[in-house]
């Protein structure tokens, strides 16, 4: 078995500014690098063996802070769980999408839901054969996050107007072949993510 830790990053400007980033590469802002640092010293209350991330430097940056809580050592690039790509619709607000884009009318470059978990999921089992009977942390996206909680879950998780915060961890485990969620959106606050690495 090998328990694999998804983190979200911390925020950005786009964020709090409510506009699609996708590939784009934006920076963490101070805001997102004080959510890095207390996610990171919720996770130094476990025992971890490696950490992944994103190439994105909002993902990078956020797993070096992780990694320099936990004692790991610099986090190892997983091109794979990059951000969902969104196309046309990068920089722009909800409203600004549906001004352009209609409900049912398709983006251009936007990556599908299906398309995030056919790159990311693969990539999630190989390591998990990879680090059998350890722990790792990969630090990713709220749209691969969100792809992947949907596709194992049937669509049970996230409910209904639920999110995915910044710097929020997300507990997933491998096993013969498999990727199951055991624990959904912890916070550096809940006590439980000070246990959730225990084998």
């Amino acid at each position: 078995m090998t328990r694999i830790s998804l983190v979200r990053h911390g925020q950005t400007d786009w964020n709090l500014a409510k506009r699609i980033q996708g590939s784009s590469d934006i920076p963490l802002n101070d805001t997102g690098r004080e959510q890095a640092e207390a996610t990171g010293r919720a996770l130094a209350g476990g025992s971890y063996d490696a950490i992944y991330a994103s190439p994105l430097s909002r993902a990078s940056e956020t797993a070096s802070i992780i990694a320099s809580h936990t004692g790991l050592d610099a986090p190892l690039p997983l091109p794979e769980v990059a951000e969902r790509s969104y196309g046309d619709a990068e920089g722009l607000t909800g409203a600004e999408i549906l001004a352009r884009w209609p409900e049912g009318t398709p983006v251009p470059g936007r990556e599908s839901r299906d398309q995030v978990v056919e790159r990311a999921l693969p990539a999630l089992l190989e390591l998990g054969e990879r680090h059998q009977g350890e722990s790792v942390i990969v630090v990713s996206h709220g749209g691969v996050i969100g792809s992947l909680v949907r596709h194992v879950t049937d669509h049970a998780l996230p409910g209904p107007g639920e999110v995915i915060p910044n710097g929020s961890v997300h507990e997933f485990v491998y096993e013969d072949g498999t990727l199951t969620l055991d624990r959904f959106n912890l916070h550096p606050e809940d006590r439980d993510l000070f246990t959730a690495s225990v084998l």
